[in-house]
């Protein structure tokens, strides 16, 4: 599914929409001030979960995904494989999946699951939650083609 046009509050309709990594740049990001400091963030924080072996899907959401020229940070959904073990990662790698030092280290928040733990719920709709806004009401999200 090809990334849409904006809706008039500047969010990408609700859905789950998917790109390649190359996709979303072009369409989000930036080479200068805070949307390119996130674009960065973003590719360097994909880089380290890709490089554990065991990320199976990367999901964007908030404002990195929205017509804001200056987003806070990025937000990002790791669904890691159930054989992922934390302690097989490597230093850099680890911080990627404690929320604070994420938030310090990559200016992102980063939320992360395996399916195993999914108790009672489908993954589609675990991601599909994250379509919903403070404010009650949806917007857009991106899931990155590995």
């Amino acid at each position: 599914m090809a990334l849409p046009d904006f809706d008039q509050a500047g969010d990408l309709p609700p859905g789950v929409y998917r790109g390649t990594m190359s996709e979303v740049v072009k369409r989000f990001g930036a080479l200068q001030d805070q949307r390119g400091r996130c674009t960065q963030h973003l590719l360097h924080i994909y880089a380290l979960a890709q490089a554990t072996e065991h990320l199976r899907r990367f999901i964007i959401f908030g404002s990195y995904v929205t017509s804001k020229p200056d987003p806070k940070d990025v937000d990002v959904i790791l669904v890691m494989d159930d054989g992922f073990r934390l302690e097989d990662c490597s230093s850099e790698a680890r911080g990627l999946f404690d929320h604070a030092v994420a938030q310090a280290r990559y200016g992102a928040s980063i939320f992360w699951m395996r399916p195993g733990l999914l108790i009672g719920e489908r993954m589609e709709d675990f991601i599909s939650y994250w379509q919903i806004k403070r404010d009650g009401s949806q917007r857009g999200i991106v899931e990155v083609i590995l």
